[in-house]
Parts: structure tokens; sequence; C-alpha cells
């Protein structure tokens, strides 16, 4: 891959490419996209793309690099913020749908386009399990302080938060009216630590 800081290219226009490039295929489909209709979303020639990638798979695995690092650490600093292990799951679920809500092209590609693409399940994967070690931590954290209940499956509690995160950023991408995804945050933490069965009577 084309390292923008340690080669000649342009870095604004490598990053102007990438955001065009993730607007084409949000609004397109991955497969309907060309180098052609990246070219002409960014203003640059179609030459000028072959300049910093090798072709359309090459520039979502560089988005994809670029935005996780990017995300991720967004993530870190939200949870480390957190006081105990019910704010640290509220900040990373905030940061969660804000970032999404934030950059509506990147949640399309990365909740739908990329993951109809087999070049690109390994990596999917890879994000997913990152996803799972923050929350892994932060349920060990909250079994220590009693805050979640001990003898849990792990596996089943990270794929249950990151799965009813999913469906929630999937029901807004569909949503047709506008509201606000990342107001969800609190509810998704109450249906976690709570649950849905109502307190038997005394």
């Amino acid at each position: 891959m084309v390292d923008p800081a340690q080669n000649s290219v342009n870095p604004d226009k490598y990053h102007r490419i990438l955001e065009a490039a993730i607007g084409v295929f949000a609004e397109q489909g991955f497969f309907n996209a060309t180098v052609s209709k990246i070219a002409r979303a960014a203003g640059v020639a179609d030459g000028t793309i072959y300049l910093y990638f090798k072709n359309k798979n090459d520039i979502l695995l560089h988005f994809f690099n670029y935005k996780t690092k990017e995300v991720f650490g967004t993530f870190r600093h939200e949870v480390d913020k957190g006081g105990n292990a019910r704010e640290k799951l509220r900040n990373l679920i905030k940061a969660h749908l804000r970032e999404f809500q934030k950059d509506r092209n990147m949640a399309v590609v990365f909740q739908a386009e990329a993951r109809q693409i087999r070049y690109f399940e390994v990596y999917i994967k890879d994000l997913t399990n990152m996803y799972f070690d923050l929350v892994g931590e932060i349920v060990v954290q909250g079994q220590e302080e009693s805050v979640f209940r001990r003898g849990l499956d792990p596996s089943l509690v990270k794929r249950f938060i990151l799965g009813t995160v999913d469906e929630v950023i999937n029901t807004w991408l569909h949503a047709a009216r506008k509201y606000d995804l990342e107001a969800q945050a609190d509810a998704i933490v109450d249906l976690f630590v709570n649950g849905i069965g109502a307190t038997p009577p005394k």
C-alpha cells in the first residue's frame, strides 16, 4: 500500500480520494463503483487514482486502515475516561453511535458494503475481535465491581453488545425519518445491565 507520509504523493489529495470513494461506495454500492466514478467525485483524472491506489479494493483497504486507527483511538480514549465499568460501557457505545452518525457514508460501507465482499472477511473479523477485546476488558471490570454477574459467558456477552449496537445502527440507516442515533446509548446500556425482566414483587 502507498504511504502518503513517506511518498511524494499529496496527502490532501490522498484523503480527498478516500472520502470521495467512500461516498461512491455508499451511494452506488461497491460492485457498481468504478475508478472513473471515484476520480470524478474526487475531482481528479482517472490516472491520478493509480498514483495512490492499486484498484478500488485497495482504496477500501486503505480507508479501513485509516478509519480503524481513528475510530478505535476514539473508542479507547472514551473508555479510559469512564470511572467504572458501567460508565466505560456507556462511553464506548455512545462513541460508537456518534462516530457512525457523524459519517453516514462510513456507516453504510462498514455495516453493509464491506460485509458482502469476501476479500474483506478476514479484515472484518479482525475489526470485530478488536471490539470484542475492548468489551471484554469492560465486562471483566464490571464483574470485579459486582456490576455484571459473574459466570456469564464472555463470548455471548460480547456478541450481545456488538449485535445490539449493529442492529441499532442498521435500523437508523434504513429509517424513513431522521433521529439522534447517539441518544440510543443509554437505553442500550440499561438493557444490558438491567435486562428486560420486571422487578419481582416483594
